[in-house]
């Protein structure tokens, strides 16, 4: 074998591999499967508000949930439906449940929901339910459009071990719904706080996980989360409001006027950039501001404070009238003229008329 087919085996050209393509969603069960099963009676009135009995009941509502029969597998019932040709973008309720049985005859979506892909209304959740002003009091049901919730209460988790293994366990079942954040588990207390990326995808495991069992077999109680009271969470989540929104208002404006505000502000500011129209930072992360440039302090609008000028002693003439009476001594002193001290004296003034409307001059009071 020649050194050139030695070079031309070692250089091999890798091929991005093709996107998965979806492929028809399957049905999840069949007719009959799912045996439906009704809430025993334990009131008079059944509340569809938080769907149970009231008035009599006096037991833990939730003493009374079953298991649920059915659980969603993201990997094998994700797939193609109706709602793909017909421009659909909510999710299908029962799909997130694992008890849908039209597969790819449904007119909703039959994959995790797409965060980057914003709702055509904002007070409905991804499975187009309508969210209220406030929450529930057991923090169930749709939620709230008053508050971006992305944390879910774990409840009834049976403990094993440590922390940290209830932590590992609890992290594999709910990061099949999405992206986690951050997991928190209240020791001794069997309760964990699982907080999503995106809300989208808390809104999918609360339905996915409701009545669903870890590794012990137990009955989870999902519901909504309070807020954190914690201030350097609610610091942090403002915080990231706040990105999101600057985030959300640069992708619809165009980029040449972000990059001409950017360019002035650093200008306002003296800060320099690079070729690229960025801010140039040093090796502690400041910004490299500029000396002051005269010439952009000439163009400067404001005018420079002018010196205070002194006290002028009171006078009965003007300034004007001693500049101008300056001026004459000037010229007789260098003339010199002497003129007459009679002339320096003001004229006196005129006599007043001492007849009534002066019209003697007209010959109107003279005889005849």
């Amino acid at each position: 074998m020649s050194s050139n087919d030695n070079e031309n085996t070692a250089v091999a050209i890798v091929k991005p591999k093709a996107a998965k393509k979806l492929k028809p969603a399957r049905k999840q069960v069949k007719p009959g499967d799912v045996e439906k099963k009704e809430t025993p009676q334990t009131g008079k009135e059944y509340n569809i508000w938080y769907n149970k009995w009231a008035g009599g009941d006096r037991e833990d509502s939730y003493s009374n949930k079953v298991k649920s029969q059915t659980r969603c597998n993201i990997r094998k019932d994700s797939g193609l439906t109706r709602a793909n040709t017909t421009g659909i973008r909510y999710c299908c309720l029962f799909f997130s449940r694992g008890c849908c049985p039209y597969g790819w005859e449904c007119e909703y979506l039959h994959v995790l929901p797409d965060p980057s892909n914003a709702l055509p209304d904002s007070s409905k959740d991804c499975f187009a339910r309508d969210k209220f002003s406030d929450y529930r009091d057991d923090m169930g049901g749709v939620g709230s459009f008053n508050r971006q919730n992305r944390t879910l209460y774990v409840g009834r988790i049976k403990e094993t071990g440590p922390g940290p293994e209830t932590e590992e366990v609890v992290m594999r079942h709910f990061k099949e719904w999405g992206d986690v954040e951050r997991i928190r588990v209240l020791q001794y207390r069997s309760v964990a706080f699982v907080t999503y990326v995106s809300e989208l995808h808390a809104q999918f495991a609360k339905e996915a996980m409701a009545c669903q069992s870890l590794d012990n077999d137990e009955i989870l109680n999902v519901r909504w989360a309070t807020e954190d009271p914690n201030p350097v969470q609610k610091v942090a989540e403002k915080r990231r409001l706040e990105d999101l929104g600057q985030e959300a208002i640069q992708a619809r404006m165009d980029p040449r006027i972000v990059d001409a505000m950017r360019a002035v502000r650093a200008l306002e500011e003296g800060a320099l950039l690079d070729e690229e129209g960025g801010l140039l930072e040093l090796e502690n992360g400041d910004n490299i501001i500029d000396e002051p440039d005269p010439k952009r302090q000439r163009m400067d609008p404001t005018p420079p404070a002018q010196p205070e000028q002194p006290p002028q002693p009171l006078s009965l003439l003007n300034a004007d009238t001693l500049e101008g009476l300056k001026y004459f001594a000037e010229i007789r002193k260098r003339s010199g003229a002497s003129l007459p001290m009679a002339s320096l004296k003001a004229a006196p003034p005129p006599k007043p008329l001492t007849t009534g409307l002066g019209l003697a001059g007209y010959g109107s009071d003279g005889e005849d």
